[in-house]
């Protein structure tokens, strides 16, 4: 995955968001801490990515989910508890771009 196309992408993400921050803070401080694992914390962030309606990282979260041991089962049950908390059309919304992600 370290092609040229992967580099340049990296390097404008750094120029753009600052990557020391995203990755010391969110990936280093935040992925790393005791008391939950990567397989729940990829659920949660699914859960609330639905809540706040963001699908394009829904998407990116389905897939890091999968990498993170995550079931399709899994991943329809926390969509299902999104329906009762966040609604129906958040839930459906995310429904349909985890399909997306587990056919593609």
């Amino acid at each position: 995955m370290a092609g040229r196309l992967y580099e340049e992408g990296l390097r404008a993400r750094r120029e753009v968001l600052g990557a020391e921050l995203v990755t010391e803070y969110c990936w280093g401080k935040v992925w790393t801490r005791p008391g939950l694992d990567r397989k729940t914390r990829s659920l949660i962030n699914i859960a609330m990515l639905t809540a706040l309606n963001r699908p394009h990282e829904v998407a990116l979260h389905v897939r890091g989910a999968l990498n993170n041991g995550c079931t399709r089962d899994d991943i329809k049950e926390v969509l299902l508890q999104t329906a009762i908390y966040c609604g129906v059309p958040a839930a459906v919304d995310s429904f349909r771009i985890a399909r997306e992600v587990l056919e593609g």
